[in-house]
């Protein structure tokens, strides 16, 4: 195991990623839009999430925490940064209906702010999932959600990737989670769960990820 360890920080850290730029007001505004008061584990986490998008290796965080604490919205201001530096989005899920979901939550969040989501899922046409393709690769959609279908590297081309989100990891399968990992070589990956499986929470506690508790 800790060989292993050893030999995963080693390639975390050669391996080249993307230092973000550190806070603008915007980023402020955007956060101080929020609903709600933070919870402290809900700031920390998100301090911890942006320090780890400012480093210039990959980032490899778990944000870990029950249903309704807070984790979208730690993901939202990942995103946020990520796109107001220039850098498109993919939000990961394991069903339709999540997408779906992530997608009405992310647009309402954004609607006061300058990143475009759009989604690929069944509810959308073949014509307009085309289209919303299409746009992705253009670069015109900074905040793409969609199901394991967006790890199609053939048909969903990114222009410019920066940052990778995975809800839900523990419903994806093992070949998915291998095109996961193929997908984000390089790339920021921030994983949310309430349930990490057994290997994702070893290697948070093991120290080969970084993890954050809500």
């Amino acid at each position: 195991i800790a060989r292993d360890l050893i030999k995963l920080y080693k390639e975390r850290r050669e391996s080249e990623g993307f230092a973000f730029s550190p806070d603008s007001y915007l980023q402020h505004e955007l956060e101080a839009s929020f609903a709600f008061e933070d919870t402290p584990d809900q700031a920390a986490a998100t301090a911890a999430v942006k320090a780890d998008m400012e480093r210039a290796f990959p980032m490899d965080r778990l944000l870990c925490g029950d249903v309704g604490f807070g984790k979208t919205e730690v993901a939202i201001r990942a995103a946020y940064k990520a796109a107001m530096d220039g850098y498109q989005v993919a939000v990961l899920v394991p069903t339709t209906v999540l997408a779906q979901q992530h997608y009405q939550t992310f647009a309402a969040r954004f609607a006061d702010f300058a990143p475009k989501v759009d989604v690929v899922c069944r509810f959308r046409t073949l014509r307009e999932q085309a289209a919303t393709l299409r746009d992705v690769a253009r670069g015109q959609v900074d905040i793409l959600i969609g199901t394991h279908a967006i790890l199609n590297r053939k048909r969903v081309r990114f222009q410019k990737l920066g940052l990778l989100i995975v809800d839900e990891e523990q419903r994806f399968g093992v070949t998915q989670k291998e095109k996961i990992k193929e997908f984000a070589t390089g790339v920021d990956v921030l994983t949310l769960s309430a349930t990490p499986i057994p290997r994702t929470l070893h290697m948070s506690l093991a120290g080969a990820r970084d993890m954050s508790v809500i």
